[in-house]
């Protein structure tokens, strides 16, 4: 009852936009052969969030796992009618951001400070980098402004991030990938497991991107979320989209038709 809770961000109005991310044939094994995708396909616009819901371990997390280079796929990934392999060099040249699940696990070093971690996506860039050598004081002086801005709560920018609470380090994680020019932005759970400030905090920061014209692929496990952020939305079942359509052109008892197997559209 004592912490502040950001009001739910406003969705605005997007002009129509072609697509800027493109999911084509994207198909996927474990390392016993078993298939966890089966030709994914998807395309998110410009200024649109596209949830993906789905019961977990239905290829979602292998979905995201390919999206951030950690799982070998077939397929072709596109970013503005482009060809990108999900490594460093592209997402940087294409302006593309994310925050994969359990962060403190795939996004940060945990025994790294705050100020390290939130450097990861510039450190070897001018002005933090000259002739090979890093500026500490203007990593810090960047990190305690990200950390002002973002409200993360952290005893200091040296602080280990492994110390901070989990919504800290999505907070830590999402300053670090919203604090650039943003133009396609890939999510996963991003509120799981997070007290009230930190969910409302971090989805008004999503939808925030959406109204500046970022295009948001957002997996989530939760309804609510997917209801409340997604212009339109996605089930995944046995690693392929079962079902697509505008939110508004849907509801929570035909989503949770289709994550169950069934489906639940008249005649059907």
């Amino acid at each position: 009852g004592e912490a502040e809770i950001r009001a739910r961000a406003a969705r605005k109005a997007t002009p129509a936009a072609p697509p800027v991310l493109e999911l084509a044939d994207l198909r996927a094994e474990d390392d016993e052969g078993r298939r966890l995708l089966n030709g994914v396909s998807l395309n998110v616009k410009a200024g649109e969030i596209l949830g993906i819901a789905g019961v977990s371990g239905n290829g979602q997390s292998a979905l995201m796992e390919a999206l951030f280079g950690q799982r070998q796929a077939s397929g072709v990934l596109r970013a503005h009618g482009e060809v990108f392999a999900p490594i460093r060099k592209d997402f940087r040249r294409l302006k593309i951001f994310g925050l994969p699940e359990e962060p403190l696990k795939n996004a940060v070093a945990p025994r790294l400070s705050v100020a390290e971690n939130l450097a990861f996506r510039n450190f070897d860039q001018a002005p933090w980098s000259r002739r090979g050598w890093l500026s500490l004081g203007l990593m810090r002086r960047r990190a305690e402004d990200l950390i002002a801005r973002y409200r993360v709560k952290t005893p200091s920018p040296e602080a280990a991030m492994e110390t901070l609470s989990g919504g800290n380090v999505q907070r830590a994680v999402l300053a670090r990938e919203l604090s650039g020019e943003v133009e396609i932005l890939i999510v996963a759970n991003p509120c799981f497991g997070l007290d009230f400030a930190s969910v409302a905090e971090i989805r008004g920061q999503i939808m925030e991107q959406r109204n500046k014209g970022a295009a948001v692929l957002l997996v989530s496990e939760d309804l609510e979320e997917i209801f409340e952020l997604a212009d339109r939305v996605a089930v995944m079942t046995g690693g392929e989209i079962a079902y697509l359509a505008p939110i508004e052109e849907t509801d929570v008892k035909t989503v949770g038709a289709f994550m169950a197997g069934g489906d639940a559209r008249p005649g059907h």
